[in-house]
């Protein structure tokens, strides 16, 4: 892990991560203990939760309820109910999260300005950090800035949850229709 500073907020210490992270995977076991894909996340800012998530879609039946998207909105409420300057506070901000954002979130944080992402494995479906399409780095002109990824902590037991939602049936999946010959 890198010690030095990326855009304003220090690489976490492999200590950090695994402190972070194992919040994170609390909060992905209560979206699985509620019929949710399993993703959690906190963002830490100077060594504070200021915003947490975990996928609430089938909750809410809002498709845009993604851990990330919660966490953020909780960040910025944060914010505004301490006079804080939700850019600045974003600059310094890391995004602690068992899976890899997706492309929705990853622009999302990209436009907040988030500099630095720690997630536990690849998301080859949707993923906004490289396994689809590269949100965090890319050349993308007044987007917000790019930020740093640090992938891989407990990738295992992140898959294996993901797995143990997949294999359940999904309440909220529309009936199939048969169709008439």
């Amino acid at each position: 892990m890198e010690d030095a500073c990326f855009k304003g907020a220090f690489y976490p210490t492999d200590e950090e991560i695994a402190k972070w992270m194992d919040r994170a995977f609390d909060m992905a076991k209560e979206a699985l203990d509620n019929g949710e894909v399993p993703v959690g996340c906190l963002l830490v800012y100077k060594d504070q939760v200021v915003g947490k998530g975990r996928n609430e879609v089938n909750e809410t039946k809002n498709a845009t309820r993604h851990a990330e998207m919660v966490a953020l909105d909780e960040l910025l409420d944060w914010c505004c109910h301490g006079n804080r300057d939700a850019r600045s506070v974003c600059e310094q901000t890391v995004l602690y999260v068992t899976v890899e954002p997706c492309i929705m979130c990853a622009a999302a944080l990209r436009i907040m300005n988030i500099p630095v992402v720690a997630y536990g494995c690849r998301n080859e479906r949707f993923g906004g950090c490289g396994s689809v399409l590269d949100v965090s780095s890319a050349e993308l002109t007044h987007t917000g800035s790019s930020f740093k990824c640090v992938t891989g902590h407990r990738a295992d037991e992140a898959v294996e949850m993901l797995k143990m939602f997949y294999k359940q049936e999904n309440p909220n999946a529309p009936k199939p229709k048969t169709r008439k010959e």
